[in-house]
């Protein structure tokens, strides 16, 4: 066949053959494609400050509503929540009771230098120093005004305060601790129903009314 006679059909510019997908940008070095840039956070401070309340949308605001349980508020004062005696030098101010997770919150008060007995949590256990000093004789750390002390199962701790005024410690505690003698004796376990019962039992005698607000 002549040169004249080849056909002359122009070669599509999308032909299947001479078509390449489109390349990705990959690194120069190791080839691959470099990793998405991570999202950025579109909240670095509080969305409003609108100072009204602010109606917010909820598909469940009448189940909430029915069977939601309120928050709870408990004030400075002796009738609210008084301070019960827990030994000698040390006082209990019980702020919140939980019987279904057996959790309850309270203030200890070590009035003076002094020891709160060897004891074993099980369950987790968050404080915060308010006022004077604590520590535990098993570490090292001391813990004064404004220090975060966090507590997990199965520790065995002696809480004690070298601070001349003592210590002031906000406690949040979750199941029962075990008191435990100077000999290693267990002693006794304390749970939500001893804190409620150590409570009630002092409001009773002092005339005091029990605060609702302690019951979650």
């Amino acid at each position: 066949m002549s040169a004249s006679a080849k056909s002359t059909r122009p070669v599509s510019a999308k032909s299947p053959v001479s078509a390449k997908p489109p390349m990705s940008a990959k690194s120069p070095v190791s080839g691959k494609s470099p990793a998405p840039a991570p999202a950025k956070s579109t909240i670095s401070a509080p969305p409003s400050t609108a100072y009204k309340i602010v109606d917010v949308p909820e598909v469940h605001r009448d189940t909430i509503q029915r069977y939601g349980v309120p928050g709870t508020f408990v004030g400075p004062s002796e009738q609210e929540s008084p301070w019960v005696p827990f030994g000698d030098k040390a006082a209990l101010r019980h702020l919140a009771f939980d019987v279904r997770r057996n959790t309850f919150s309270n203030i200890l008060w070590i009035k003076s230098a002094g020891v709160i007995g060897t004891h074993k949590h099980r369950g987790t256990v968050v404080m915060i120093c308010l006022e004077g000093s604590a520590r535990y004789l098993e570490y090292d750390w001391v813990a004064g005004p404004g220090d975060f002390i966090y507590e997990t199962p199965g520790l065995i701790h002696t809480l004690v305060s070298d601070h001349p005024q003592g210590v002031k410690l906000f406690g949040w505690l979750e199941g029962p601790t075990e008191f435990y003698d100077d000999k290693g004796n267990f002693v006794e376990t304390l749970d939500v129903w001893w804190y409620i019962n150590h409570y009630e039992t002092y409001c009773r005698a002092h005339g005091i009314p029990i605060n609702k607000q302690l019951y979650l």
